[in-house]
């Protein structure tokens, strides 16, 4: 059932999978026009429900960034200590990064679909909810893994997630089901990769 490490060792999709590492801390080297583009247009490319691409991206540099960062800070003092801890690192990651992307729901398939299927208006709205959420997070793993393709550093925020709505209001999206953001540069050092659990211990054969 597992593939011999030839086949991995080939197929360049593959390297770029296992070589993705989060990185926290950036150089101070720029992130061009290009690479940005390159980045936004695998996104746009992730499977979405319906094709809705209910998603918008935000470009966050200089004065916006350092303004993101200071919100998060602010907003850290107001959590216990190992959250406060983790929302002030992520703010430090916005502050290193040159470039910051940021991904939210337009809420447009929630919207659409309610209307759409005729079935209960609270269930209807819970599955395209959840559809929506899902189409973004495969946008935002399309960024990660294109960033490490081009050998940019990423690391996908999900602490930011305690304040969504602040970070929405921020930047001036409606409140909705899904926010990341998602800090963009050249690594200032590379880490090793965490222990991953081995496949096996996560699959279940069913026959």
């Amino acid at each position: 059932m597992l593939p011999d490490d030839s086949v991995l060792a080939r197929n360049d999709t593959l390297k770029t999978i296992k070589s993705r590492r989060s990185v926290r801390t950036f150089a101070k080297d720029h992130v061009t026009e290009e690479e940005i583009g390159v980045l936004l247009q695998a996104a746009n490319q992730a499977p979405s429900a319906h094709n809705q691409q209910a998603w918008r991206f935000i470009i966050l540099r200089g004065d916006k960034k350092q303004e993101l960062a200071q919100l998060v800070t602010t907003r850290s003092a107001t959590f216990p200590k190992p959250a406060a801890a983790l929302l002030r690192m992520g703010a430090k990651s916005i502050i290193s990064a040159p470039v910051v992307i940021a991904v939210a729901n337009t809420g447009d398939l929630i919207r659409h679909g309610t209307e759409l299927f005729k079935v209960e208006k609270e269930m209807a709205h819970d599955f395209f909810r959840t559809m929506e959420i899902q189409s973004s997070a495969a946008a935002v793993q399309n960024i990660l893994l294109a960033a490490t393709s081009l050998g940019l550093g990423t690391v996908w925020l999900g602490i930011l997630y305690l304040i969504k709505d602040d970070v929405l209001r921020f930047l001036g999206e409606p409140e909705g089901e899904f926010m990341a953001v998602v800090p963009v540069g050249r690594p200032a050092k590379v880490g090793s990769s965490p222990h991953k659990q081995p496949v096996e211990m996560k699959v279940r054969l069913m026959t």
